[in-house]
């Protein structure tokens, strides 16, 4: 994977230049494709380290190249960024539950743009850093092996929910998650459970984390973040 190459995927010429400009000057490799049905198989040739992807396109549209894309074992991991004039609450949700790792709404200025790509780069290479058996986030250590949380060198106790919840969060610093997606990663697919039942698990281990309870963000009407390092 090139962590320079960007693919953007949009069929707005105007808003492609103002996208490849920002991008280039910051020193990123942009290839830009405005068909849908044509951009899976140049994302599967080239191995971007980042997709930005439009949701209205010709051919198929976003959330259906989103959706193919995270199926595919070959492309999967690669971070994808939507953008688009969609803008309601239930937009952001459905484009984050398609596997999106952010989502921008139009009109968006360069420097929020290149502040999102850099945060989601960011957060790539902190994944492959990180040792999958431990995850250290300022003053939170998680022992994936030992099924151990400390906070300042602290045990904290946990519940094997409340473990598995804060382990999804912390494994994905800075990724926003819905309830659902919560629910479907910790207790799996098919498991009918109200979806506000995470924010009681949440609240638990807040309170069982003390100080580094700082560290899980909430993002109103969607669900919840770990911050980055």
């Amino acid at each position: 994977m090139n962590r320079r190459k960007i693919i953007v995927i949009e069929d707005e010429p105007d808003i492609v230049e103002v996208i490849s400009y920002s991008l280039k000057r910051e020193g990123y490799n942009v290839l830009a494709v405005d068909r849908g049905d044509e951009s899976i198989n140049l994302i599967r040739n080239q191995s971007p380290s980042l997709i930005i992807l439009d949701l209205m396109l010709p051919g198929m549209d976003g959330l259906s190249v989103c959706r193919q894309l995270k199926s595919d074992p070959i492309v999967k991991d690669i971070p994808v960024i939507i953008i688009s004039a969609k803008g309601e609450e239930s937009d952001i949700v459905i484009g984050l539950e398609m596997g999106a790792d952010d989502y921008l709404t139009k009109p968006f200025g360069p420097r929020e743009l290149l502040a999102r790509v850099k945060a989601v780069s960011r957060r790539g290479q902190v994944k492959e850093s990180q040792s999958k058996e431990r995850i250290v986030l300022q003053n939170l250590t998680i022992d994936v092996a030992r099924h151990e949380v400390r906070v300042d060198d602290e045990m904290v106790s946990l519940t094997a929910t409340e473990f598995k919840i804060l382990h999804q969060l912390a494994a994905h610093p800075g990724r926003a998650f819905t309830r659902e997606q919560l629910l479907n990663r910790v207790l799996g697919m098919g498991v009918v459970v109200v979806d506000r039942n995470i924010d009681v698990h949440i609240r638990s281990v807040r309170k069982k984390l003390g100080d580094a309870a700082q560290l899980i963000q909430t993002i109103r009407s969607v669900g919840y973040r770990i911050l980055d390092n």
